[in-house]
C-alpha cells in the first residue's frame, strides 16, 4: 500500500518536472510541496515529534519510489533522514523536541555537515573548530558537498573541540541558517542530481548555546559513523529507485522501436541485456531491503550490511542506467529521453556517503 501511494504521487506531482528541474538546475519546489502535503517528506520522525515513526524498510520505500522518476526529489526524505538521525540517535529530549517537531511539520529541511574541502573521506581529519566561551560554542570553519545547503534550515555539524584527539576530539552540533555567521557558496554545478543544490558552509564565528551541542563532548564522530550505518541504506534505496526507473523505461521503450520488422524485443540479446538489469535490480533490492531490516533491529553486523547494501545498488544503477541508454541507442544520448539523466544520477550513488572504494575498506574490516 505504502509502495503504491508514493509512486502515483511521484508520478501525478513530481515525475512531471523532473526533466525540468535537472534541465534548469532548480531545487524540486514542487515536490517538496508534494511530499510535505502527504508526509512524506520525513517519514523516519518518531510518532513523539509528531512524525510518522516509520521504520527503516517504509523509508527506504518512500525514497526508492521518489527516485524512480526524481533522483533529486528523492534526495529531500534521503538527507532529512541523514541531517536529523545524530540528534535522534545521541541528542538531549530537549533538543529532539526542538528540532524534530518542526521537521516533521514540514516546516525545515535538515542537512548533514560531515566533509570539508581537505577532509573527504579521511573525515577524521577535519579542520573545523568549535571554543566553548561560556554558555555557548564559537563555530569556526568551511563544511563541503553538503547536500540541499541553502534550502535547508538545520545542519548538523562535525567540528573539532580538541584537536589533540583526533576523531575523539570532534562534537556534533546543530547550527540554524538563521544564525549570524553563517553562510554559502555558490551551487555546485554538477554531472548529475541537479536539483539539489549542493553547497559549501560557511561558519564565521557562529556563536551557539551549549545546549545545542547532540550528545557528549567528544562524541560527534561516533555519531557520525553511527549515523552513516544507517544512512548509506537510504543511498542504496536511492540507486535502486533509479535503476528501476531506467529499466521500466527501456522496457516500454524496447517494445515500441521497430527494426527489421518487429519490435526490438522480439531480438534475443535485447532480452538478454533486459534480463541481467532486472536480475541485478532484484538482488540489489533485497540486499537494501536486509540491510534495511538490520538498521531497525541495529543488528550487530549493521556497519557491513549498510557498506554492502550502498555499494552494491550503486554499482548496479551505474550499469543499469548505462545498459538502458544503449538499449535507446541515438536517442538514449539525447535529453528528450529520462535515461541519460539518469545514467548521470546514478553515478553520484558510487561517491557520497563514502566512495564504494571506502565501502569495500568497511566490508572487509566489518566481515560477518
Amino acid at each position: 500500500m505504502l509502495r503504491d501511494a508514493v509512486r502515483s504521487l511521484a508520478e501525478a506531482k513530481i515525475a512531471p518536472y523532473a526533466a525540468a528541474v535537472d534541465e534548469e538546475a532548480r531545487f524540486p519546489r514542487e515536490a517538496l510541496q508534494a511530499l510535505v502535503a502527504n508526509d512524506l517528506h520525513a517519514v523516519h520522525v518518531p510518532e513523539e515529534y509528531g512524525g510518522s515513526g516509520a521504520d527503516a524498510l517504509a523509508t527506504v520505500i518512500v525514497i526508492e519510489e521518489v527516485a524512480r522518476v526524481c533522483a533529486s526529489s528523492s534526495l529531500i526524505p534521503a538527507v532529512n533522514k541523514l541531517g536529523s538521525l545524530p540528534v535522534i540517535l545521541s541528542g538531549s529530549e530537549e533538543l529532539k523536541k526542538k528540532y524534530m517537531t518542526p521537521l516533521a511539520k514540514g516546516e525545515g529541511m535538515f542537512s548533514y555537515c560531515l566533509s570539508e574541502p581537505d577532509a573527504g573521506s579521511d573525515a577524521a581529519g577535519m579542520k573545523t573548530r568549535a571554543v566553548r566561551d561560556g554558555d555557548h560554542w564559537i563555530l569556526n570553519g568551511v563544511k563541503r558537498w553538503i547536500t540541499n545547503a541553502g534550502e535547508s534550515e538545520y545542519y548538523t555539524v562535525m567540528a573539532v573541540t580538541d584537536p589533540e584527539k583526533r576523531s575523539k576530539g570532534i562534537s556534533a552540533f546543530v547550527v540554524e541558517k538563521s544564525d549570524e555567521g553563517v553562510s554559502f557558496g555558490a551551487p555546485e554545478k554538477k554531472l548529475g542530481i541537479k536539483g539539489s543544490p549542493t553547497r559549501e558552509v560557511y561558519l564565521d564565528n557562529v556563536r551557539i548555546p551549549a545546549d545545542r551541542m547532540i550528545g557528549e563532548e567528544g562524541t560527534g564522530f561516533a555519531t557520525a559513523m553511527k549515523t552513516l550505518d544507517h544512512t548509506r541504506i537510504t543511498i542504496a534505496a536511492q540507486a535502486l529507485g533509479i535503476a528501476q526507473g531506467a529499466l521500466d523505461y527501456a522496457k516500454g521503450y524496447v517494445k515500441e522501436r521497430k527494426q527489421f520488422g518487429k519490435p526490438i524485443a522480439d531480438f534475443q540479446g535485447i532480452q538478454f541485456m533486459l534480463a541481467d538489469m532486472a536480475m541485478k535490480i532484484s538482488a540489489a533490492r533485497a540486499l537494501t531491503y536486509q540491510a534495511a531490516a538490520a538498521s531497525q533491529r541495529v543488528d550487530a553486523d549493521l556497519t557491513y550490511q549498510g557498506a554492502a547494501a550502498k555499494c552494491f545498488a550503486s554499482d548496479v544503477a551505474m550499469e543499469v542506467t548505462t545498459d538502458a541508454v544503449q538499449l535507446l541507442g541515438g536517442y538514449g544520448y539525447t535529453r528528450d529521453y529520462p535515461v541519460e539523466r539518469m545514467m548521470r544520477d546514478a553515478k553520484i550513488t558510487q561517491i557520497y556517503e563514502g566512495t564504494n572504494q571506502v565501502q569495500r575498506i568497511v566490508m572487509a574490516r566489518n566481515l560477518p
